[in-house]
């Protein structure tokens, strides 16, 4: 049952157009990533419902939606707080950083999320590497 819901949630996040990559439109400087702030079990929870869709259930990535976050050089080079930043904002298909030419919706498409979802979710990432 909880497969099924995450794979419905996940094809919701396609048809409301996901896409991929940042924000920002210059790669910041490479930091020393500090110890994440956020759960990553609770953000799994929420990559499932608001990132897994154009990410991939794996975070893998779906070609033409959302670059594979395992080997994201853009997010390895963010602190927690910049990637919750970016994460808010999103990155538009326009940026010359977008590798997917789709636009990548603020929060993931889901504004309800918060600065501590974002947070949790920037843990999990985390973990994928």
């Amino acid at each position: 049952m909880k497969r099924k819901l995450v794979t419905m949630a996940a094809i919701t996040l396609v048809l409301a157009a996901c896409g991929g990559g940042g924000a920002a439109t210059t790669s910041p400087p490479a930091t020393t990533q500090p110890a994440p702030s956020g759960d990553p079990v609770a953000g799994a929870v929420v990559y499932s419902t608001s990132c897994a869709g154009c990410h991939g259930v794996d975070g893998l990535g779906i070609e033409g939606l959302g670059s594979n976050l395992h080997s994201n050089e853009f997010l390895a080079g963010l602190t927690d707080a910049e990637a919750v930043a970016f994460l808010k904002v999103g990155r538009p298909s326009n940026d010359p950083l977008n590798t997917t030419g789709i636009a990548m919706p603020a929060k993931g498409g889901n504004p309800s999320l918060d600065d501590d979802d974002l947070a949790d979710v920037v843990a999990f990432i985390r973990t994928l590497r």
